[in-house]
């Protein structure tokens, strides 16, 4: 595994843990969210991270295949896996905090897709089974070490995770399989860039957004990655 080490100024780095400070300090809701997506609707507990707009599941359906076998990895609240199996038969999500796996089952349940998924636990690909010939994941951007379990979906100390998935994720892909990513320049994109280089992968954006956080551009990617 490689070890990990800021591939960005000082005075960047320093801006994005007070971003991520910021972003943490209450960070535990009282009650459960309710929210809308592409015409579905999805419940987020109180101990699951809410989805932004801004994420991977505006690129989802634009990639999905009926006939794909697809791994929603870090599902969180099941927004990626539910809007993959209303194209898809075959989708398997995984989360490492248990209540997203009931959170996620939940979801699939009220925009009835359940039958269609099957939605447990697991510490990356420690728990998953066969190969896929779409693989999502919306990773955690800071390489910070996380203080509880719902701050690891933003969280990933020295990106021990988003590294683990690049060493690994190839056993899991189908001879033609792709890969959709998210990530933003609030993380550090230039590590991503590195992983995805060092492991082989072809990188194209599918969808790309600017915004102004606190005065400061930033850019967010959702990649295709192949071989």
């Amino acid at each position: 595994m490689s070890v990990y080490k800021p591939m960005m100024s000082d005075e960047s780095a320093a801006k994005i843990r007070e971003w991520h400070d910021n972003a943490t300090k209450d960070q535990f809701r009282q009650e459960t969210v309710e929210m809308t997506c592409l015409g579905r609707k999805f419940e987020v507990s109180t101990e699951v991270f809410e989805p932004k707009p801004v994420g991977l599941w505006q690129s989802v359906l634009g990639e999905v295949k009926k006939t794909d076998r697809v791994l929603d990895m870090g599902t969180g609240s099941g927004v990626n896996g539910i809007l993959a199996a209303s194209k898809s038969l075959k989708v398997v999500a995984v989360d490492i905090n248990p209540s997203s796996v009931e959170n996620a089952k939940h979801n699939a349940e009220i925009n009835g897709v359940a039958s269609r998924m099957d939605i447990h636990l697991s510490d990356l690909f420690d728990s998953v089974k066969g190969r896929f010939d779409l693989i999502m994941f919306d990773p955690p951007f800071r390489w910070f070490k996380p203080k509880n379990m719902r701050e690891r979906s933003t969280a990933d100390e020295n990106y021990k995770t988003l590294t683990s998935f690049f060493d690994n994720v190839k056993d899991f892909l189908s001879k033609d399989g792709r890969i959709l990513l998210f990530f933003g320049t609030s993380g550090d994109i230039d590590y991503l860039s590195h992983l995805i280089k060092n492991a082989g992968f072809n990188k194209v954006v599918v969808k790309h957004s600017k915004h102004v956080k606190d005065g400061t551009p930033v850019e967010y990617f959702t990649y295709r990655l192949t071989r």
